[in-house]
């Protein structure tokens, strides 16, 4: 049987530690040294000096880069450890042709530390992050609908990593009444619910149902009250908690929502003009998604901002 994988604090007594790791964040630390923050496979996210990063011809200058993936030799330390070595293995150099490819991966990174844990092996979020970076990184220098394609990339990313989490929203069957619920094309004005809180899909028809049953059950409540002249204590009526509605998704948004639930995506044509990446409906798909990040890790995801502003420079200038 293998022997089980030692955990950082069991790594303490000892002078270093090696791990392979991508830098996720990175801050200037006294006058030439870097402090990065990493998801390495076999200890979680740990952070560590990259001393001298800052130099000129530092052999750390590039290695303390963000997404470069390096085998790392980690010396321990009283307060902070420090990397004495490190060899690139990973580097995802057309991430930065792009703004908006740049902003969705910092995007991705924010949302992994939010999810990532420390002291313990991270190899299925490692792979994970490791696996969508090089696929955003990978679409195509096309014209037309790249931003499309980038936020259904990362809108991709965001779900896996959600149900890697063990928090991915449900999007085949309703919260309320675990029926499927599928996109009606036929009717255009139909609409599906979207609720944080419950976790997903709701059907508006139930939900309306469920409103009505709780108006008819206070009312009894408050007859029976009348009657008796004192208040009826509150396990005499239960009444099933209702879902605060947070979005409406159009039939066209649920399939969308539906498709990132698949491993895959489909495969960016020569022309994305048409079909699958065509539709502007990943914009508000990606909205919903980070509302329900941000609803269930409780932090904002800054990064955002600068994909936002880069979207709206997109929309003036066209």
């Amino acid at each position: 049987p293998q022997s089980p994988v030692p955990n950082h604090q069991s790594l303490v007594m000892s002078r270093t530690y090696k791990a392979t790791g991508i830098n996720l964040k990175s801050m200037p630390l006294g006058e030439t040294d870097r402090l990065l923050t990493i998801l390495t496979r076999e200890f979680g996210l740990i952070q560590a000096v990259a001393p001298g990063a800052r130099k000129h011809h530092s052999k750390l200058g590039g290695r303390s880069e963000l997404f470069v993936v390096n085998e790392l030799l980690i010396a321990n330390g009283r307060s902070l450890d420090k990397i004495t070595q490190a060899e690139t293995v990973e580097t995802y150099p057309k991430l930065g042709d792009n703004l908006l490819k740049l902003s969705a991966s910092q995007y991705l990174a924010e949302l992994v530390l939010c999810h990532a844990l420390s002291e313990q092996p991270q190899e299925e979020l490692f792979c994970l992050l490791t696996e969508h970076l090089r696929r955003i990184e990978q679409i195509p220098k096309i014209t037309v609908n790249r931003s499309l394609i980038v936020l259904a990339y990362l809108a991709h990313a965001i779900f896996h990593t959600l149900a890697l989490a063990g928090i991915a929203p449900q999007v085949r069957l309703c919260c309320l009444t675990q029926q499927p619920l599928t996109p009606d094309w036929q009717t255009s004005e139909w609409r599906v619910g979207f609720s944080n809180a419950a976790g997903g899909i709701v059907n508006l028809l139930a939900l309306a149902r469920l409103r009505a049953q709780g108006r008819e059950k206070q009312g009894n409540r408050e007859a029976l009250e009348q009657g008796r002249n004192y208040p009826i204590p509150r396990t005499v009526i239960q009444q099933k908690e209702i879902p605060k509605i947070d979005a409406q998704l159009s039939a066209s948004e649920l399939s969308l929502f539906q498709h990132l639930a698949n491993p895959e995506l489909p495969p960016v044509a020569e022309n994305a003009g048409d079909g699958f990446f065509h539709q502007p409906n990943w914009l508000s798909v990606e909205k919903v998604l980070r509302q329900y990040s941000q609803y269930h890790f409780g932090r904002l995801i800054r990064s955002a901002v600068l994909m936002d502003t880069y979207l709206n420079s997109l929309s003036t200038s066209s």
